[in-house]
């Protein structure tokens, strides 16, 4: 005769939280694909502040690497992005 396990089913996998970068990652690029579903998901994942500082963040490093592989500063590639006039 099989024993029975008493301890029941086996726990459920842990559910890893989103941590701000991941949802600003997700929240410019669903933004950019014009998701906005995704982006309200992503938005939920973690407070505003934290989501306006992760933006922030992408915003940056994502100027400073192209500025990088242009061979411009920052501030050149900001404003071309931007469609502003070189100043």
């Amino acid at each position: 005769m099989a024993r029975r396990s008493r301890a029941g089913p086996p726990p459920a996998p842990a559910v890893r939280p989103h941590n701000l970068f991941e949802a600003a990652a997700v929240y410019v690029a669903a933004g950019a694909e014009n998701d906005d579903d995704r982006a309200a998901e992503a938005a939920d994942w973690v407070s505003p502040e934290a989501l306006s500082f992760g933006v922030t963040e992408l915003a940056s490093r994502a100027v400073i690497a192209l500025a990088r592989e242009r061979g411009e500063s920052p501030h050149t590639v900001a404003r071309a992005l931007l469609g502003l006039p070189g100043g």
